[in-house]
């Protein structure tokens, strides 16, 4: 009995050294991506620093192809990639040792890839979205070329939604799961690749519950702004993770809330 637990504890090791790698190089993957400009002319920190020069509103605005249209929805969907994959690790873990022990499998890494894969279609739907927000924002002239927001009720408007949704119950509700994998598990289990991607898109919405408004924020900071996709992924982290997070959160969502009402008011003013 002592051997086979040893034997099932090293390679319980060996599964999560694995999962835990390719993790990472999936992150490191799509940060580096992000960094690099994902495929436009200047790199997040070229655009990042021409944000804070007066000469980078005159530059033109981009035409909107097919082919321009996808470049956006993958940069939107990479740089969720490099944000969330982190926040997600440990649910991608735990899914990963109880695979091999209820599906009774010689390697959990397909099913884990599988779960992950629905995961990240979740925030592939987001960017979607989020993609076709942006067009429609710079169609309507309310988008700077820098991708943020050039109408300071716009940007008001998203802060002060952003602070009030942080207070939501429905907020609450989905970061609660996203903080008890062994709860989500438990109530969600399915066995099967089937079963493996459905519990990835589970978790993925509730995940997407919990920060799809975080995300929004860049409309306001700027799409392509490293500080403010750093400190979006960061704030994710510790809101997550560190005890008692729902005091952060609270406090984001004051400071949130009192910014978007300031920018509003010097907007109408």
């Amino acid at each position: 009995m002592d051997q086979e637990y040893t034997r099932l504890e090293t390679v319980l090791r060996h599964d999560r050294r694995i999962v835990v790698g390719a993790l990472v190089l999936i992150t490191l993957i799509a940060w580096a991506y992000t960094l690099a400009g994902v495929g436009m002319e200047k790199s997040s920190i070229q655009m990042t620093a021409l944000s804070r020069e007066v000469g980078a509103m005159m530059m033109q605005p981009a035409e909107w192809t097919a082919g321009y249209a996808l470049l956006i929805f993958l940069m939107w969907w990479i740089m969720m990639i490099a944000m969330m994959v982190p926040s997600a690790a440990p649910m991608v873990l735990l899914y990963a040792v109880l695979s091999r022990k209820n599906q009774r499998t010689d390697s959990p890494l397909v099913p884990t890839g599988i779960f992950l894969f629905g995961y990240l279609a979740c925030w592939a739907a987001f960017s979607l979205i989020a993609a076709s927000a942006q067009w429609a924002l710079e169609g309507v002239g309310l988008l700077t070329p820098m991708m943020n927001a050039a109408s300071g009720i716009l940007g008001g408007a998203i802060l002060l939604t952003a602070g009030v949704y942080q207070f939501t119950p429905f907020k609450h509700a989905c970061l609660r799961h996203c903080r008890h994998p062994v709860h989500f598990i438990s109530a969600h289990w399915r066995n099967g690749a089937a079963g493996a991607f459905r519990m990835g898109v589970e978790h993925g919405a509730y995940c997407l519950g919990c920060c799809w408004f975080l995300m929004c924020l860049l409309f306001v900071g700027g799409i392509m702004n490293f500080y403010w996709i750093a400190g979006i992924a960061i704030y994710v982290l510790a809101e997550k993770f560190i005890p008692h997070g729902h005091w952060l959160g609270n406090a984001a969502g004051v400071l949130l809330a009192v910014g978007g009402i300031w920018m509003l008011a010097g907007a109408l003013a």
